[in-house]
């Protein structure tokens, strides 16, 4: 065992290697394929920044799982894995250098995912929830897995757009999955994933000094979307009979990405937009037109990701009823914090209202007081006008115009 385990470093560490050598030679490989960000109104760079940067994490990657441990002959497993991630970063990389449309995007990764199900054999056959038992999902095996995968790679797709935010998010979530695997997994499960995971992470890490502020190179969707599609994969082992708990833990180590997918969607359905328009009332925008800095955004958002993978963890270890408690305490806190950030919308505050009619006698007295005066008809337009002059929404600031849009990276 220790043997391996110092293999194991060697082989991370060759991978890390093998992506910071990787990355500055995509970097000119960009420019001449015309996968670059031009200048615009809607993006942060001044100048044409290559954005196929995720090309040499997938790289590195690939030649550590297909030629790494071959003693344990790692590529029997890892090789159809490879295979679709090779679908998806092709998808990505033909959007890097020509702009993809939504449907098209979805397609490819579509063909990833049923590579992944009858080739790689990742699926989800079962669910077992607490005092409801076990459910076989049967014909639902496929659509669940596939909805599985487009869900996660699109949601850390939507992220990725500030300097190292996807990049870091998925180092923090990823290091969490590897964690749980190798403690919690079977032991046969456990090895296998736990290799795929860290190898994934040293991959990342070559590539990270490139990527954070400020940034010399993007992901771009062939970065983006290849690490979402590997963190579907990777959170899925173990998920062929899946639980309540296996499903939420990879559910709440991407917190952030799949709250931000979330509430984009609400937010999007309220205005009347469709789903894959573009706008800049993402979680980073936000932070950005509330005054934090580019760097001091992606800290923060960090330090969401560390506190959704702290309560992960927790969550193993917690019993039926503590976790159910945890889970609807994070759901509160999550609102009130989404609230009041307004990442729905700075006069969309349900909780918030709530609270304050509850604490605040004088708003409540007039809240009914209103409500008592007013003809019906007269009512409903009222509350718009209360909405937008109450003092609990933020304020926004021009700043976050001077950001890129995560959409269309």
């Amino acid at each position: 065992m220790p043997h391996f385990a110092f293999k194991f470093i060697i082989q991370m560490f060759i991978t890390m290697i093998l992506s910071l050598i990787f990355t500055p030679l995509i970097k000119l490989l960009a420019f001449k394929i015309g996968a670059v960000d031009m200048p615009n109104a809607r993006r942060i760079n001044k100048k044409p920044m290559p954005s196929a940067g995720g090309l040499s994490i997938f790289l590195a990657f690939s030649i550590s799982m297909l030629f790494g441990f071959r003693d344990i002959q790692l590529y029997k497993v890892t090789g159809p894995i490879v295979l679709g991630a090779a679908i998806v970063v092709l998808t990505g990389l033909i959007d890097d250098m020509r702009e993809l449309k939504p449907w098209q995007k979805t397609l490819g990764i579509t063909l990833a995912a049923l590579e992944a199900y009858f080739v790689a054999g990742i699926q989800m056959d079962s669910i077992s929830f607490p005092f409801f038992g076990k459910f076989e999902l049967g014909w639902l095996s496929l659509p669940v897995t596939i909805i599985w995968i487009l869900a996660l790679t699109n949601a850390v797709n939507l992220i990725d757009g500030l300097d190292g935010l996807a990049a870091g998010v998925s180092i923090i979530g990823l290091s969490t999955i590897g964690i749980i695997s190798f403690f919690f997994l079977l032991p046969d499960a456990s090895l296998v994933t736990t290799i795929i995971i860290f190898t994934l992470v040293a991959a990342i890490l070559g590539f990270f000094p490139y990527n954070f502020y400020p940034a010399t190179i993007y992901l771009g969707d062939t970065g983006a979307l290849f690490l979402g599609y590997m963190i579907s994969i990777v959170s899925m082992s173990g998920l062929k009979n899946a639980t309540f708990i296996s499903i939420m833990t990879p559910m709440l180590i991407l917190g952030v990405p799949i709250t931000d997918t979330v509430y984009a969607m609400i937010r999007r359905k309220f205005n009347k937009q469709k789903i894959s328009s573009a706008d800049k009332m993402h979680l980073h925008h936000r932070l950005i037109s509330l005054g934090f800095t580019h760097r001091g955004a992606v800290l923060t958002i960090y330090a969401l990701a560390l506190v959704f993978s702290f309560i992960a963890l927790l969550m193993n270890y917690a019993s039926t009823q503590a976790m159910i408690l945890l889970i609807i305490c994070t759901a509160i806190g999550l609102e009130l914090f989404i609230e009041l950030i307004g990442l729905v919308g700075e006069n969309r505050q349900p909780l918030m209202r709530a609270l304050k009619f509850l604490g605040n006698r004088s708003y409540r007295q007039t809240v009914m007081h209103r409500e008592d005066d007013l003809p019906d008809d007269e009512k409903k337009s009222d509350d718009s006008e209360s909405d937008a002059s109450d003092p609990v929404s933020p304020q926004s600031h021009s700043a976050a115009d001077d950001h890129r849009d995560s959409d269309e990276q």
